[in-house]
């Protein structure tokens, strides 16, 4: 259901105003934040920098969980009680622009310094309404000893990732030799990448979904084809069970985000990093990953507007993106920020940083979530053997029944 919010004529299917210049200057007076999960516990660290810069301001950081934030920040643009920023998941963005709540983002910040699929996270109707703060992306974790024993190397192709998964189970011992999301929420985020390789998109030129599709049909096929073939389970995993299994060598490969790293060694030990390696999706007709993070964006009712831009400016320098990692470990949004050394030398996190380029996002619409989850559940039956062309039929109507919300 689209938020709206109250008192403001422009709230709801006006066209965007445009955003007022970022002053020149320093910032002064208070700039209040909500963050969520551990940026929200570790920005203080961060803003430090930044009240040294512009000692007439202060940043007030207000940590939220991430599962109150949709409601909270929803609630707030209802009852006109913003604060200046706040952090927001990208699949929320269409929903939050919607409402006319949220500022169109100043022409000073230059989308090229960005990742073209994170930019495209903030935009909304052909305007962006907030800037990429920090990055997620999905590659592919593999069991290196476990290859090395199958005689089979990282895959780079839809085949190769097949005979991989098939060598991982039968000669290196897997039990699953990879384990591809079926069910659950979030399952598309899995899926995804394999209808952007076979070309499908998940809305056309005209505005209309496009689930039922000749590319999207492959996609499905191929990816349920693991599960079909007992390759991958189809049933949900229980969470932090995919890591586990994973350690203790059940589970040969699977695709998560960089975050994983920190779970797999915790539960590994440091002697398990020389077991393990991550390679980028294997293509089909292209190279694509899901794009996604966490924007940052200012609300029309902020009370210090150009001290939280100037403050999103100062978050969105190349070297702040980078302290910003060895502060909370979010990948940087800044394509500049993966130079510097710390990261440059570390070749698991430019296995993510290439994978970033070629990332892609759903699309910001304000019904996303609702959509979202009638992916998850088609792919859910697909992979419980329901035909895949009867659940794409299902997925286009469910999806033209819910509407864009534009």
């Amino acid at each position: 259901m689209t938020i709206a919010a109250c008192g403001r004529e422009t709230q709801t299917g006006a066209a965007p105003t445009q955003a007022s210049a970022v002053s020149e200057g320093k910032a002064t007076g208070e700039i209040t934040v909500w963050a969520m999960g551990g940026e929200g516990e570790n920005l203080g660290k961060l803003a430090a920098g930044f009240e040294r810069e512009n000692p007439e301001a202060k940043v007030k950081v207000t940590p939220v969980p991430w599962d109150g934030a949709h409601n909270k920040i929803a609630n707030s643009i209802a009852a006109g009680q913003t604060p200046d920023i706040s952090l927001v998941g990208t699949t929320w963005m269409g929903e939050f622009a919607k409402t006319g709540a949220l500022q169109p983002t100043p022409s000073s910040f230059d989308r090229n310094a960005f990742f073209p699929g994170l930019w495209a996270t903030t935009e909304v109707g052909g305007t962006s309404y907030g800037v990429p703060w920090y990055a997620d992306t999905r590659s592919l974790y593999y069991r290196k000893d476990l290859a090395e024993k199958a005689g089979v190397k990282p895959p780079a192709t839809w085949d190769e990732l097949k005979s991989f998964a098939h060598a991982m189970k039968d000669k290196g011992g897997a039990a699953q030799g990879i384990n591809l999301q079926a069910a659950g929420s979030g399952a598309w985020q899995t899926f995804m990448p394999f209808g952007w390789q076979a070309g499908a998109e998940l809305v056309g030129s005209d505005g209309k979904f496009t689930m039922d599709t000749p590319q999207m049909r492959t996609a499905l096929e191929y990816y349920t084809s693991f599960h079909k073939s007992r390759l991958s389970s189809s049933e949900r995993l229980v969470p932090g069970a995919q890591v586990a299994d994973f350690v203790n060598g059940k589970i040969g490969a699977f695709i998560s985000g960089a975050y994983d790293r920190s779970v797999i060694l915790k539960q590994g030990g440091p002697e398990f990093e020389s077991k393990y390696g991550v390679t980028e999706l294997p293509k089909g007709d292209r190279a694509a990953s899901f794009a996604g993070g966490g924007d940052l964006v200012v609300f029309k009712s902020a009370k210090n507007s150009d001290g939280a831009w100037k403050f999103i400016k100062y978050l969105s320098r190349p070297q702040v993106q980078a302290e910003w990692f060895t502060i909370q470990a979010d990948p940087p949004a800044v394509q500049a920020a993966w130079q510097d050394p710390v990261l440059a030398k570390d070749e698991f996190l430019q296995v993510f940083s290439r994978q970033l380029k070629v990332a892609k996002a759903p699309p910001s619409i304000p019904t996303w979530e609702q959509v979202a989850a009638t992916i998850d559940s088609g792919i859910e039956q697909a992979a419980n053997g329901a035909p895949v062309g009867d659940v794409l039929k299902t997925m286009q109507a469910s999806a033209n029944s819910i509407g864009t919300g534009n």
